[in-house]
């Protein structure tokens, strides 16, 4: 079938296999990141010790959102090759530079074992885990977008991030497992390493499935493939559009990384138990796994713009009173509300924003001006979240001080996606 307006292929089916095949270098992605915000507290002590446990952990938020720094770098670069070769090559070289990083970090000794180059080498790590970061998730949400039908984009799109919230799952899964087996200590010394290693073991099945994978029809079909040279002219002289949905993107980032990733080390904040934290964050990723897929259908079926301002809406009239209430008597019931709140927001949201946004930047530039938009709002506003949340905190002695910053996301998102659609950008 092809689309007469546009003269491309267009699929009359989907092939639920090469979702799948597709999305599991996304999930290595996520399974690594957010390890290392889970194990943020041990990871500081290795590798970054200055005998304060706060200074310790802040210090890993900080790796952590240095690591995602280099996201728009592979945006840049990555994404270029990835729209210049093809889709399919692109999530291979990625998952390969994933796979290098975290094996890195996984058997890189402590600062007590081999002093300044133990942080350095963790460093590099991350570098390279960003760097692949940066294309993986545009590179799999534009794959699925071109093998998707007209009438499902937005249900079959969202299983890029569903993928990543298995991950979280299975991450979280682990090293609950963990803290159970082990006395705290013990954790700190070596435990923090097992899911690591873990990550390691399932890359080879990662790279089984990627290169199983076919090219998509539409890039298939294309008969002029831009240069790497000719793309960077084109991210420059589309810097708007870029960097509007680069704020379209920001309540997906932000939100995501707050009641996942943060989740482990807000619930120590708030007295909980490792193992209550840990089993709330995979209840979370659970509940946003069954829900992407509806606000992706949602979309589909009501169109992108309202479903992302409802979701838009929800979080910024939700996030300070719920954790104004959550506050104020923490109890393990009411970590579970208002996450779950926030999980429905979250999820909403993102169904719709991610295809949205493979449909709003130029098709020539689908990979690399998605990846550069995403990547910029992960580096910028997402994966700095853990450190912003815990500095808020930290100033204000406020536990609930972090509604400000999900408040602002939900804002600037909210005004980005009106902007988007009330005058679509011109490919230029």
């Amino acid at each position: 079938m092809v689309d007469t307006a546009t003269n491309t292929p267009v699929p009359s089916r989907v092939n639920f296999g090469a979702v799948v095949r597709a999305t599991a270098g996304n999930f290595l992605e996520m399974f690594d990141f957010f390890l290392f915000g889970i194990y943020a507290a041990p990871i500081g002590k290795a590798f970054f010790d200055t005998g304060d446990e706060f200074t310790n952990t802040l210090i890993a938020f900080v790796v952590f959102w240095i690591g995602a720094m280099m996201r728009p770098l592979g945006a840049i670069y990555l994404g270029a090759y990835v729209d210049t070769i093809g889709r399919r090559k692109g999530l291979i070289l990625a998952l390969g530079i994933m796979a290098i990083g975290t094996i890195i970090i996984a058997v890189t000794p402590t600062y007590a074992s081999i002093g300044v180059i133990a942080p350095i080498v963790v460093i590099i790590g991350r570098l390279l885990q960003g760097f692949s970061a940066g294309v993986e998730l545009g590179g799999v949400s534009v794959y699925l977008a071109e093998i998707a039908t007209p009438k499902n984009k937005g249900f079959v799109v969202s299983f890029q991030s569903g993928s990543q919230q298995i991950a979280v799952v299975a991450a979280a899964a682990i090293g609950y497992a963990v803290s159970l087996a082990l006395p705290v200590d013990q954790v700190f010394a070596w435990g923090w390493r097992i899911p690591f290693v873990i990550g390691c073991l399932i890359v080879p099945l990662l790279f089984v499935l990627q290169v199983s994978l076919e090219e998509t029809p539409e890039f298939a079909a294309r008969k002029h493939r831009p240069g790497p040279s000719e793309i960077y002219r084109s991210l420059a002289a589309n810097a708007g559009t870029v960097l509007l949905g680069m704020l379209m993107v920001m309540l997906t980032t932000v939100s995501f990384y707050f009641i996942t990733v943060y989740t482990p080390d807000f619930g120590k904040t708030l007295k909980f138990s490792a193992s209550d934290a840990l089993f709330v964050t995979g209840l979370v990723a659970l509940a946003n796994f069954c829900l992407l897929p509806i606000g992706g259908a949602l979309s589909d079926r009501y169109g992108r713009l309202p479903v992302m301002l409802s979701a838009a809406a929800l979080m910024l009239v939700a996030a300070w009173p719920g954790l104004t209430y959550l506050a104020a008597g923490p109890t393990f019931t009411k970590l579970i509300l208002v996450e779950l709140v926030f999980s429905l927001g979250y999820s909403f949201y993102n169904g719709a924003m991610v295809v949205a946004l493979t449909e709003l930047v130029p098709p020539a530039l689908r990979a690399s001006a998605f990846s550069l938009a995403y990547s910029l709002a992960a580096a910028l506003f997402g994966t700095s979240t853990p450190a912003i949340s815990k500095t808020l905190i930290g100033i204000t002695g406020d536990k609930a001080a972090p509604a400000f910053w999900l408040m602002i996301a939900a804002a600037l998102s909210i005004f980005a996606a009106t902007m988007f659609y009330r005058k679509p950008p011109v490919a230029k």
